[in-house]
């Protein structure tokens, strides 16, 4: 991973990558799950309440980059409060929001730089336990999840009523 930075976002200057990292995963989760918008409003949409939570929960939005500032991907961490009925001590955890590479880029190391930076800062804020969600059929995703040393916890199931 030569020449890679991963350094805390710039909300400003960081905007239009952050608009390009929610399509690009937009497009690249629509193949294994149709039911992902494409619409281009969709990411300034989902980019404002990503910012508003982060705000307002405590979080971080990570930017990977190359030796020439331009940004690769990015993780997206924050604080997040679990229902009641899971104990006191594991109720408040650290979420992965967001983890996308651009696709020329994944398979070197980026993706697991992220997550790393993630927990770092997951671990300065004091959290015994971080989390990230992956859609079931995104094989590449949970493989990478579970080589940074995460397992299953939860499994939902859908059923379409029609």
């Amino acid at each position: 991973m030569q020449g890679i930075n991963i350094r805390e976002a710039d909300f400003a200057r960081d905007k239009p990558a952050f608009l390009e990292f929610i399509m690009g995963s937009q497009r690249h989760e629509y193949a294994v799950e149709p039911n992902r918008r494409l619409d281009p409003p969709v990411a300034d949409e989902h980019l404002a309440r990503l910012a508003a939570y982060l705000e307002e929960h405590d979080g971080r939005i990570f930017v990977a980059e190359d030796a020439h500032g331009r940004p690769l991907g990015w993780g997206v961490v924050g604080e997040f409060i679990g229902e009641v009925f899971v104990i006191p001590e594991e109720r408040r955890y650290a979420y992965i929001f967001e983890l996308f590479v651009i696709e020329a880029m994944r398979g070197k190391g980026i993706g697991r730089a992220l997550i790393a930076r993630c927990e770092d800062w997951a671990k300065s804020k004091d959290f015994k336990t971080i989390l990230i969600g992956v859609l079931a059929r995104n094989g590449n995703a949970a493989k990478l999840y579970r080589n940074a040393g995460y397992s299953d916890y939860a499994i939902e199931l859908r059923k379409y009523l029609r």
